[in-house]
């Protein structure tokens, strides 16, 4: 009698470890960042240049759009 494992048959389609599906808190970090970055830049717009971080004036920007980009770097890892 034949054996009737899966390893052996070739029309089962079997995915790569790297196409596994994404942890249940990827997308709400992922779409957090990006919504962080992008209230952080406006607070700085609004502000006239002294908010979020006093201190540091336009690089309130670099910040801003620092963790907005994290988050659609993300996006290129969710499947």
């Amino acid at each position: 009698m034949a054996s009737s494992s899966d390893h052996d048959d070739p029309t089962v389609e079997r995915r790569p470890a790297d196409d596994a599906p994404n942890p249940v808190w990827f997308k709400p970090i992922m779409l957090g960042l990006m919504l962080i970055g992008l209230v952080w830049v406006l607070v700085f717009y609004l502000s006239n240049s002294t908010l979020p971080i006093p201190g540091i004036g336009g690089w309130n920007l670099v910040v801003g759009f620092g963790i907005a980009f994290v988050g659609f770097l993300m996006t290129t890892r969710w499947r």
